[in-house]
């Protein structure tokens, strides 16, 4: 039997704007417990929400990122269920009617092909409270992210695995990273992430019934819950056994998903029109407005690199991959322009002793000034390459400039003609069956005299010039 693997993802984003979705309390991570609240995010009664502007600002920019359709008009409506951290005891958000439709992200398939993955739609909302479950059984809860406002981005079914997943959000959270939208931090609530999959028999047409995954707090537990939701739908169906659809968690340290609840019939959330809240309305002229002033998108970052620094395409991806690390190339680029040499560098040495984390952050004991004097001095052979590896590592380590640590360390290469003349002498001298080797018409003899010269002048010669004056020697 062959089977196709069906993946459908419902990601809730948090924005970064200053108050929250419906009301002036500040949006804020962190805070004392229940300090940023306010009747209207409370569900006090009588209290009026009131649309944030800039939520809507921030999600015209996500759905122009994401090639939506942005309609002119939207509404909002009363998501109605119970929970305790849900204090009017409906959610407002949009269902329908919501702010953009029929996009896309474009990520580089396991065939290595591009491969467009759909998305649905995106809508507003708000976030719920946070429950905080103590050792002695109770739960208490914090209202502060209750009235954060969220997009909820829904894709199509269009992966077929575990990775394609994960690729899907790595791009979308670096371009939301770069949009600077969200902070996009798993670790703290402004990302989550549910995942739908299922199977389907290509023969018999079967398909499995859907789990919905959740409590999954990293990209990394998104593939492996999609991979292991996969094989036990392939199992159940080869055993001729079925089940109701299901709501599943991700156990971290079983590796494995589990029943959280079964579910019998379809949810009904009633949902009503919120009568607080008139329809949304965008006109072309506000949507021009914002996109105006929209930051550098990833892929046409990527596109400028390749054509402003001649980057090969796979350098520039990687280097692109991270805001951060793009704005420091660019900043050591100002002062250092040979950028075949840089792109080498920030490839290989940069990239392995400076950590890059999960929400693209990274920590550069030195400026970008002190990078591109490294870089120039090796150019300018005053110092070889090996030795601006060990300068290079001492800058990261130690965070000192690299003019002082290439003066305590002696490393500054001989460049005087004179001096490295002296040694070359001195090296075939002591070495007349090597040059009688040459003579011979064995050139390759050369690169040991290289290496003698080398070791007499403590590696402080400039090879080059030190080749260069050997030949010249061995040819009279």
């Amino acid at each position: 039997m062959s089977y196709k693997t069906i993946v459908g993802l419902e990601i809730h984003v948090e924005l970064s704007t200053k108050t929250k979705a419906f009301c002036g309390c500040e949006n804020a991570y962190g805070r004392e417990p229940n300090t940023c609240t306010c009747p209207v995010c409370l569900g006090l009664p009588g209290a009026t929400p009131v649309l944030n502007k800039g939520a809507v600002e921030r999600a015209i920019e996500i759905a122009t990122a994401f090639h939506m359709t942005i309609n002119h008009k939207s509404t909002f409506s009363r998501k109605n269920y119970f929970y305790p951290d849900l204090t009017k005891g409906y959610q407002i958000t949009q269902t329908d009617e919501a702010i953009a439709n029929d996009g896309y992200i474009e990520i580089d398939s396991e065939s290595g092909e591009p491969k467009k993955i759909g998305i649905h739609q995106i809508q507003l909302e708000e976030d719920t409270g946070k429950s905080l479950h103590t050792d002695q059984g109770t739960t208490l809860m914090d209202y502060n992210r209750c009235g954060v406002p969220l997009v909820e981005i829904v894709t199509d079914p269009d992966m077929s695995s575990g990775l394609e997943a994960r690729l899907f959000l790595e791009k979308l959270r670096n371009t939301l990273r770069y949009l600077g939208v969200s902070d996009v931090k798993m670790e703290e609530g402004s990302l989550r992430c549910d995942v739908n999959v299922n199977i389907k028999d290509t023969e018999s047409g079967e398909r499995s019934a859907i789990s919905e995954v959740k409590n999954l707090n990293s990209f990394r537990a998104v593939e492996k819950a999609i991979d292991y939701e996969v094989n036990r739908q392939i199992e159940l169906m080869e055993k001729g056994e079925t089940e109701l659809r299901a709501t599943r968690r991700w156990d971290d340290a079983k590796n494995e998903t589990v029943v959280m609840r079964v579910k019998h019939t379809a949810n009904d959330y009633r949902f009503a029109p919120e009568g607080d809240l008139g329809p949304l309305f965008i006109d072309d002229a506000w949507i021009e407005e914002v996109q105006s002033r929209m930051a550098e998108l990833p892929d046409a970052k990527v596109e400028r690199f390749i054509d402003q620094y001649g980057l090969k395409e796979y350098d520039a991806k990687v280097i692109c991959g991270s805001k951060t690390v793009a704005d420091f190339y660019e900043e050591v680029a100002r002062h250092f322009d040979d950028y075949e040499m840089l792109s080498n560098w920030f490839m290989t040495e940069f990239l392995r002793r400076i950590e890059v984390t999960d929400d693209g952050e990274m920590d550069v004991p030195f400026e970008a000034e002190d990078f591109a004097y490294l870089l120039e001095q090796i150019k300018s052979s005053k110092i070889n390459n090996n030795a601006g590896k060990k300068v290079f590592r001492k800058m990261c380590e130690e965070g000192k400039k690299p003019k002082a640590i290439i003066d305590e360390e002696g490393l500054a290469q001989i460049g005087d003609v004179a001096e490295i003349e002296a040694f070359v002498k001195e090296v075939l001298d002591e070495n007349p069956e090597s040059v009688e080797q040459y003579r011979n018409g064995k050139d390759r003899v050369v690169g040991f005299l290289v290496g003698q010269v080398m070791k007499k002048s403590r590696g402080k010669a400039n090879p080059q010039m030190a080749n260069e004056l050997l030949t010249k020697f061995l040819k009279q």
